[in-house]
């Protein structure tokens, strides 16, 4: 079947993924697939149900959507990595080595079952991840910040705050464009470029062939790596609207005595991280706009994460297309509305 990338969309999918190792993980309405390509060729599909209490209402509200999905995300994420990595702890033959459990792991299984155990490793996975994150791209640009404000004697609140959130992106790239250069981040990212094609297929109504999917773009509006780059730019605002004087905190009833004797560069830490639910949530409201509407305002809104896939994603190969249709078929409700975006 003939096609172009200039084909209208039949609908635009809440069907989404990210790209695993050799495979693609596909998140539907209903289920959750990863798809992974095994040394030996064959296609493994790694099916599971979403919980009820993801598409419970108080998940769907506004804001607070956007704020569970983000952590959420994380959560599946993991999973679906440690799902994929399993398959390729081999030896220079290609067979599957053998590895005995870490002390720490070993402590686990012992005291609960394997499923619990894992799921104890993967929250702490998540943790980690997180904790890392918040030190590369919170701590990190308000310590750089704090510092520049300081040497050029500057500290007005929304100066500080669109040098911190500068800071934020370019470390953002840096870290994108160092990692891209590794091989193996490099097929991770063409797997990514074939989780976008198969789903540009899927919304415009055609077979899922790989024939149909090699053609179409691999750069898409609703990416993963567009919210992040909304994520930084949304904290500049909000963070924007934060005092820099610590006077302004230390008459607030209870709390205003700690406000007045802690270091205020902890605090504004301390203020960064709480307020980081509101502007996951708030980001993720905005792309769900930008997704729904056509305009020149939400092309505007797109463009730069538009620009950012131009580093996280390759042209894929037909054998990674392949894997992706697998776990996009998977996902795909046998109601046809119920993953509309």
């Amino acid at each position: 079947m003939k096609n172009n990338n200039s084909d209208p969309l039949v609908k635009k999918t809440s069907i989404g993924g990210q790209a695993v190792i050799e495979g693609v993980m596909m998140r539907g309405p209903e289920k959750i697939a990863t798809a992974v390509r095994k040394p030996d060729g064959e296609i493994i599909v790694d099916e599971q149900e979403l919980g009820s209490g993801r598409r419970s209402k108080f998940v769907k509200l506004p804001i607070i959507r956007g704020c569970v999905g983000f952590f959420d995300s994380m959560i599946i994420g993991v999973k679906a990595l440690m799902f994929s990595a399993k398959f390729f702890e081999v030896d220079e033959d290609g067979n599957e080595i053998e590895q005995e459990p870490g002390r720490f792991e070993a402590w686990l299984e012992k005291k609960l079952d394997s499923e619990r155990a894992m799921n104890v490793v993967i929250y702490i996975s998540v943790i980690v991840s997180m904790l890392l994150s918040i030190g590369l791209f919170i701590l990190l640009p308000t310590l750089v910040a704090g510092f520049l404000t300081d040497f050029l004697n500057v500290h007005n609140n929304t100066v500080l705050t669109l040098i911190e959130g500068l800071v934020r992106i370019a470390i953002f790239i840096l870290y994108l464009s160092l990692v891209s250069r590794m091989q193996d981040i490099k097929r991770v990212f063409m797997y990514h470029g074939a989780e976008h094609k198969s789903i540009f297929c899927y919304e415009k109504g055609l077979p899922l062939t790989v024939e149909n999917v090699r053609v179409q773009k691999r750069f898409h509006p609703r990416c993963g790596t567009s919210f992040l780059l909304i994520v930084m730019v949304i904290s500049i605002l909000v963070f924007s609207i934060i005092p820099w004087q610590q006077e302004a905190f230390t008459h607030i009833p209870f709390i205003g005595g700690i406000f007045a004797v802690m270091p205020w560069a902890i605090w504004r830490l301390i203020l960064r991280l709480l307020l980081l639910p509101v502007v996951a949530g708030l980001s993720y409201e905005i792309i769900k706009f930008a997704g729904r509407h056509d305009n020149r305002f939400t092309r505007a809104i797109s463009a730069p994460g538009m620009w950012f896939q131009h580093i996280t994603t390759n042209e894929p190969q037909d054998d990674q297309i392949e894997v992706a249709i697998a776990s996009l078929k998977a996902v795909i409700p046998e109601d046809k509305t119920a993953d509309i975006w």
